[in-house]
């Protein structure tokens, strides 16, 4: 279809982009909200995102509202009905608020419904090959080909390109919070940790995830070369995983790092190295420039890797399986401890090159 001409928006055009989860694609959606707003600089813009995620979205400067909805938390069961109440609220306010376009970054059934319900004309989204849910595209009066994009990124990018903004400099402005900062600071004093490296095993699905005895492995081979501290960072459902980890380890110099979204984001400012898979704090140390070393399954790094040219991605090229509870899968494999302990020494070298 046809590019929506800009000039069909009035002096100050109101957008909704429509990003719900998870933590790596709200992080990949930023760049493009950003374009949007510095191409329309008088348009008031609203991000629909689930309520665990909104506070990724703390003072950013191109969004007129946050607005948090929760499906997250009754998945797989009966909500509750306050719940139900506030969705439908919710959803009611948005049909009110006459968008001259809607943006739907999200690509499923859900959030294309969403957009329908919003009342508004121009609700664009990806043709069916970049979405995760093809048949959504029904809902869209535009339909955008990705073709030739490669990173994920890019692919929201076409989006409000779609709608006339100009593509520039790739934009990330995550929250700076001083309380966060504060934590951030305090633990890592009592912790005595000047110079550390962030090791983040955990991941959304088995599949995408380097086995835990190869990151107790690393951690002891680390000891020999890494002069500083390794903190262990992850979710609270991931804990028993990173104390199995530390458990097998033995190591002195490793430890866990409790924190939320935003106390990681200041911890990943101040690391001297980071390494994980391809799951959300990954992409936010990405996002805010901590060199990386990622270690990739199913996931094409080209895709959905780190960005930074001198970042490196260890790749085994294995088929995508975006089967999550897949009883039947294995951790990466192909990947050895060598492997990831000279990527980390090259990754190291090249910042202090």
């Amino acid at each position: 279809m046809s590019k929506v001409a800009r000039e069909q928006f009035g002096p100050h055009p109101r957008f909704l982009v429509i990003r719900l989860s998870s933590i790596g694609d709200i992080v990949h959606g930023l760049p493009a909200v950003a374009a949007l707003g510095q191409s329309f600089p008088q348009a008031e813009i609203h991000w629909l995102i689930e309520e665990r995620y909104a506070a990724l979205l703390a003072g950013n400067p191109y969004l007129g509202r946050v607005i948090p909805l929760d499906t997250l938390s009754w998945r797989g069961g009966s909500p509750p009905v306050s719940i139900v109440k506030k969705v439908v609220n919710t959803l009611r306010g948005l049909r009110g608020m006459a968008y001259d376009a809607v943006l739907d970054f999200q690509g499923l059934w859900k959030s294309a419904l969403i957009a329908l319900l919003t009342g508004t004309r121009e609700r664009v989204g990806l043709a069916e090959p970049w979405l995760r849910e093809p048949s959504a595209a029904v809902l869209y009066t535009e339909r955008v080909s990705a073709a030739g994009r490669q990173h994920v990124v890019e692919e929201s990018l076409v989006l409000v390109e779609h709608v006339g903004a100009r593509v520039g400099l790739w934009q990330f402005p995550l929250p700076h919070s001083a309380e966060a900062e504060r934590y951030v600071e305090d633990r890592l004093a009592r912790l005595a940790a000047r110079d550390f490296m962030i090791v983040n095993p955990g991941g959304g699905w088995k599949a995408k995830r380097w086995a835990p005895e190869n990151y107790a492995l690393l951690l002891r081979r680390l000891e020999s070369w890494f002069p500083g501290q390794v903190l262990l960072t992850g979710s609270p459902n991931e804990l028993e995983l990173i104390s199995g980890i530390l458990e097998r380890a033995g190591s002195s110099q490793a430890s866990y790092f409790p924190c939320d979204l935003v106390q990681f984001i200041a911890l990943a400012r101040r690391a001297k190295l980071l390494l994980g898979g391809d799951t959300g704090p990954v992409h936010l140390a990405a996002a805010v420039g901590t060199p990386l070393v990622a270690i990739h399954g199913p996931t094409d790094p080209a895709r959905n890797g780190p960005f930074n040219k001198a970042d490196i991605a260890l790749y085994n090229r294995a088929p995508v399986n975006h089967t999550r509870r897949d009883a039947k899968a294995n951790y990466i494999k192909g990947i050895s401890v060598d492997s990831v302990r000279a990527a980390l020494e090259e990754r190291l070298a090249r910042v202090n090159a």
